[in-house]
């Protein structure tokens, strides 16, 4: 598997870019480039990565094309349908977005979100963005969500085969999907049920981590890889079983010193569980 996060520095040309991958020792990066640049520029950047080895892992998408405000979902769906083409051009592992909220915040919960009539709704766009585009070097793919579909392995499943695409595939963020004790508790085994019953589609996955706090009712935190409950040498051995380029990839920590020391924990996990990083 290949290890990326955030840069910190200069990444304006191809060149600093790829110094700034190498400094952090990442073989994976978040795509560099906007839509908006010009095709001499984009396509210098995809020979740079090529040239370096670096996995181009995910452009992201993030918008909410299932908003109940039509403005705003005939702009989300725009925005997908320009960063999927994008993911399609640069040849990343995968165009990333959530399926989307049915409240005003694009990403927050709603008493709509898990029904019957939102996952089709989710089903009608992400088969209008991939047959808008047509890709056949990247996919589009729906974040797992704590509140939002998809929010378990079967209900991934299910979205595959009901948008039935091949342009289709699954990122996948389990500490997005640990929203309960049992979960929490038995994280290797949850993490065993996604990659027996997702791992076809996988294209990229993010590597964060989830705290259950002792206060009631319940509260669960995002934190740092390593200071929470996910049982990250299952996730590591579970990985390492797929393509040696599926991207992991460090987020939504608060400074560059915190992805170090993220990194450092996912590098320490890695050899003690025989998998290369």
């Amino acid at each position: 598997m290949r290890l990326g996060g955030p840069l910190f520095g200069d990444c304006s040309t191809p060149e600093k870019w790829i110094g700034e991958v190498r400094r952090k020792g990442y073989s994976a990066a978040f795509c560099p480039i906007n839509a908006g640049q010009s095709e001499e520029d984009i396509q210098a950047f995809v020979r740079a990565a090529a040239d370096a080895n670096i996995v181009i892992a995910e452009v992201g998408a993030w918008s909410n094309p299932i908003s109940p405000d039509e403005a705003t979902r005939k702009e989300a769906m725009e925005k997908c349908k320009t960063q999927l083409a994008l993911a399609e051009k640069v040849g990343a592992r995968c165009c990333v977005n959530i399926a989307g909220s049915r409240g005003q915040k694009w990403d927050g919960p709603h008493p709509d979100n898990l029904s019957d009539e939102t996952r089709d709704l989710i089903v009608e766009s992400v088969r209008e963005i991939i047959d808008t585009v047509n890709p056949t070097r990247t996919v589009y793919s729906l974040e797992t969500m704590p509140w939002a579909l998809p929010d378990s392995p079967d209900s991934y499943l299910r979205l595959i085969h009901a948008i039935d695409r091949e342009g289709f595939g699954v990122h996948l963020d389990p500490a997005n999907m640990i929203n309960c004790p049992k979960r929490y508790y038995h994280s290797g085994d949850f993490l065993r049920e996604c990659f027996q019953k997702l791992s076809p589609w996988i294209g990229s996955c993010h590597g964060k981590d989830i705290l259950l706090h002792a206060r009631l009712t319940l509260h669960l935190d995002e934190v740092r890889p390593g200071t929470g409950g996910l049982d990250y040498h299952v996730y590591l051995e579970e990985l390492g079983k797929l393509s040696p380029d599926i991207p992991l990839m460090l987020e939504h920590l608060p400074s560059e010193e915190e992805y170090d020391r993220a990194a450092d924990f996912l590098r320490l996990v890695a050899g003690e569980v025989g998998v290369r990083l």
